[in-house]
């Protein structure tokens, strides 16, 4: 009977299976290590439970905490979280892969089959072993730019140790999409709101972070040429111009923010989690944008959550052509295959599902807490943002589960979490077709 559950879920796992099974096992043990002593600083001792929401909140690249980071962990800690991080921004599949690579061994069909799994990419993908390469070349070299830059600013505030120190735990936590600082207090990057360069920094790695790895993969190779970008780069480039200048535009106007703050908001809402304001400030209407604005999220392929831009993009394309009259679903001269829509609508209301069923649970568990500070939080953790309105402290032992399982699935995928709980064959016979109302 063990035996046989044990090939089911390991050795003939699909790889859906396997790459949740790797998530999950590297939160565990991240949560055993942040609990123990040797992770925490002198008089200070965290439940399991408490541990557990850390870990899983770095390996999802969240960035929600129920702790203060840099008034609970010693150095040892920080280590362990900024580790759990990179491992969660980079996959688990990927980094096993680049072990493999540095060991000299050859990486093999299994764990290629897990790579193109976890990083959504088609069976017809070549050249896996050099991609994987230029993901960790880049990953490394803007990480190691960023720190440099944040650390230089940081002089200013501490001795060089203590700046450098925090600078590169800040680059992997932003270019990773994060959202975790070890600043002692729970004000995240407020005291620094006013430092144009540090700010900017934080922002560029977020957003090259969440750009996607193919996508930056595919201007490097062709060397910034707008022309020869594969269409996928083209909605990439987009969407993410689109939605970061639209958010900066609405957040200027509703908020009492400056332009710097603006253009900061409309970077962390996709799924950063760092503040330098605070979300409690905000009116209905700005919190409503950057909800919606978390939602949508990254781009495919990157550290970045929610139902990403490319989901967000096929919907509204395939809405218009539809109600246009004609049904050509183009973009840029290319003509988008209608599984894509297909694929993007079970994204979607998969993700809206999670959204509103852990908000529904939270809410019945804490009735006290508003909605809209209830359905910030559910939406901060299903699109790993990390951002809150402060009710993360204060949520009972219910609601942090709630909000645990939302972070995997966010992160995993909620497809990736369905085909993994899914066993046995699947039904070969097919049904007479027939059409239903709509509208």
């Amino acid at each position: 009977m063990i035996s046989r559950l044990f090939n089911r879920w390991f050795v003939k796992a699909a790889p859906a299976r396997l790459v949740t099974t790797g998530f999950i096992s590297v939160i565990l043990a991240g949560a055993f290590l942040l609990w123990l002593p040797i992770s925490q600083l002198p008089g200070v001792r965290i439940s399991f439970l408490d541990a557990l929401f850390e870990s899983t909140s770095a390996v999802c690249v969240t960035g929600l905490t129920v702790v203060p980071p840099g008034d609970t962990f010693n150095l040892f800690g920080k280590i362990v979280l900024a580790i759990l991080i990179q491992i969660g921004g980079m996959g688990v599949i990927l980094m096993g892969m680049f072990l493999i690579m540095i060991t000299g061994r050859k990486v093999g069909f299994k764990t290629r089959s897990l790579f193109i799994a976890a990083q959504n990419l088609s069976a017809g993908y070549t050249h896996l072993i050099d991609i994987a390469k230029t993901i960790v070349i880049i990953t490394f070299s803007i990480e190691a730019v960023g720190a440099i830059i944040l650390g230089l600013c940081l002089l200013k505030y501490f001795d060089p140790l203590q700046a450098f120190g925090h600078a590169v735990f800040l680059a992997v936590s932003a270019f990773n999409n994060a959202g975790f600082d070890v600043f002692h207090g729970s004000a995240s990057l407020i005291p620094y709101s006013d430092n144009v360069v540090f700010c900017l920094t934080i922002t560029f790695l977020v957003i090259i972070g969440g750009f996607g790895f193919l996508a930056l993969c595919d201007i490097c190779r062709n060397r910034f040429k707008w022309k020869k970008f594969c269409l996928s780069t083209k909605v990439v480039v987009f969407m993410t111009s689109l939605l970061l200048i639209s958010g900066t535009v609405l957040f200027k106007l509703m908020t009492n923010q400056t332009w710097l703050e603006s253009w900061f908001q409309s970077t962390i809402a996709r799924t950063a989690g760092f503040a330098s304001y605070p979300l409690s400030l905000f009116s209905p209407g700005a919190l409503l944008i950057f909800i919606v604005l978390m939602f949508i999220g990254a781009s495919p392929n990157s550290t970045g959550g929610g139902i990403k831009t490319t989901t967000i993009f096929a919907l509204t394309l395939k809405a218009f052509s539809s109600s246009a009259g004609h049904d050509q679903n183009s973009f840029f001269h290319r003509r988008i295959p209608e599984i894509i829509f297909t694929k993007a609508s079970i994204v979607f209301f998969f993700g809206l599902g999670v959204v509103v069923i852990g908000t529904i649970l939270i809410s019945a568990s804490q009735p006290g807490l508003t909605l809209d500070a209830i359905l910030t939080e559910v939406v901060s953790a299903f699109a790993t943002v990390g951002s809150s309105v402060g009710i993360t402290s204060t949520l009972n032992t219910f609601s942090r589960w709630v909000i645990i399982f939302c972070m995997l699935i966010g992160r995993v995928g909620t497809v990736t979490i369905a085909n993994a709980l899914v066993v046995g064959d699947s039904k070969r016979s097919e049904y007479t077709e027939e059409t239903i109302l709509i509208g």
